[in-house]
């Protein structure tokens, strides 16, 4: 047996030390060093002399055989569209989200929607009798679903291997510890070698995992980042807790993209799926009131249609504020340079208020035109049309710039009743206009102005 090897590591953000230092010189903080073992004693490998039962030999690319991609498709439908069209098996996925979001909840919730599936849900934070209180509330119990209270890794891996299912989930994997470690569960050499080993399980015998994990204060998921990398997938579940609409965001995926964006609203039974949310993020809209306009934004491939809501006043205190909710306040700051030096509105003494209703984050630069638009529409105290929708960037010499997939957003204008879209005029070539709607094109955005508040 080789020597048990052991080193110092940051609690906060990962760093290695061969000794302990009261200070981190890698991000600054004092006393978040913690003694852990990174040597299992372990025989040391012969490489003179490897074993050639067990040993794999390279291949060339025409050598490798490639099937169809094989998904397993599940009932709820926003989860399918991030994972990129269903659950791949022998992938693993990484869920994480605040306390109390719905991340047990939704994992609990489809494995028993999926009566087909034999899901194995291991839980180490809740007993047996807290989780069948909860799925009371959410569904019906099926004979596929298994549940364990278990937190040693070994245990676990030992009971899937004996039930096969067809999908495992882990709740949460900062509750598991392997015995081959020495440190407490939760610690970064515990992480990842429990990931390890369930990863290794996992691939093997193609059982797709779930693991949910905790965040830290800074809102990043708790342990090494090589966690992230280890994983196929990871998701991000957010929302306010005091709302009722929850986001799932996926951050990183290696079996489809990474700008599809599920919407559930959380209730006493459950996450429901919100297949429409254009016509809830704009459902409370009223229209005689300032500062409102309605624009088209694209979340991957599905478009959406969102309140941009701002609010200007005069700056009580001298120094103007620039607030943004929802949005880049950086992008703010240079929407109201353009407004001040291209079309000549004084916002420099003025508060400056923004947000996006429904708790949406918007990182499409087609919501631009509606941001200033609400801007104006608050400074000069005039309502827009509440028929009028808008889809434009705004360029630094306020020229009204094009968007992408302009197709999609005037099919989704036109299926909500707006009866007017404002697009610029280089979205003209090959567009395909549905019926019940007109496409008002400009170039400049003081045309715009002149349209909307003349």
């Amino acid at each position: 047996m080789a020597k048990i090897k052991k080193a110092f590591f940051c609690k906060n953000c990962g760093y290695e030390s061969p000794k302990w230092a009261g200070k981190c010189s890698s991000c600054g903080e004092w006393n978040t060093f913690t003694e852990e073992v990174i040597s299992k004693g372990y025989d040391k490998i012969n490489y003179a002399n490897p074993d050639s039962k067990t040993a794999k030999t390279p291949k060339t690319l025409s050598q490798v055989e490639v099937g169809g991609e094989v998904r397993i498709k599940i009932k709820n439908q926003e989860l399918t569209r991030v994972l990129g069209g269903g659950i791949v098996p022998g992938s693993a996925v990484l869920i994480g989200g605040e306390p109390g979001i719905g991340k047990s909840t939704l994992m609990l919730q489809v494995a028993l929607e999926e009566t087909h599936l034999k899901t194995l849900y291991v839980s180490g934070e809740e007993s047996e009798q807290q989780i069948k209180m909860r799925a009371d509330r959410i569904l019906t119990d099926h004979e596929n679903f298994l549940l364990l209270t278990e937190t040693n890794t070994q245990n676990i891996i030992q009971q899937a291997m004996a039930v096969k299912p067809h999908m495992l989930v882990v709740d949460s994997i900062q509750t598991l510890h392997s015995s081959l470690i020495d440190s407490s569960p939760g610690s970064i050499s515990q992480i990842r070698e429990s990931a390890g080993e369930l990863l290794r399980f996992g691939k093997e015998t193609n059982t797709p995992i779930f693991f949910i994990g905790h965040i830290t204060k800074e809102g990043v998921i708790a342990g090494p980042k090589i966690l992230e990398h280890m994983v196929d997938t990871v998701l991000q579940f957010e929302g306010d807790r005091n709302h009722i609409y929850r986001l799932l965001r996926a951050s990183k995926n290696r079996f489809g993209s990474t700008n599809e964006l599920g919407i559930f609203e959380m209730k006493g039974n459950g996450l429901r799926e919100v297949t429409n949310p254009s016509e809830i993020l704009i459902s409370n809209r009223n229209a005689d009131l300032s500062g409102s306009a309605i624009g088209a934004t694209m979340e991957g491939l599905r478009p959406l249609l969102i309140e941009t809501q701002a609010l200007v006043s005069t700056a009580a205190y001298g120094t103007p504020q620039r607030q943004a909710t929802g949005f880049d306040l950086r992008r703010l700051h240079m929407l109201l340079a353009v407004l001040e030096k291209r079309c000549g509105f004084r916002l420099t003494a003025k508060d400056v208020f923004l947000n996006m209703a429904g708790g949406l984050r918007i990182d499409d630069p087609a919501i631009d035109l509606a941001v200033v638009c609400s801007i104006l529409s608050s400074s000069e105290d005039i309502a827009i049309n509440p028929k009028i929708c808008l889809a434009a960037e705004i360029g630094l010499s306020g020229e009204v710039r094009p968007v992408t997939r302009a197709d999609q957003r005037v099919a989704e204008a036109q299926k909500l009743g707006f009866e007017y879209i404002i697009l610029s005029s280089y979205n003209k070539k090959g567009l395909n206009i549905p019926k019940g709607i007109e496409v008002v094109f400009f170039s400049k955005i003081n045309d715009v102005f002149r349209y909307l508040f003349a």
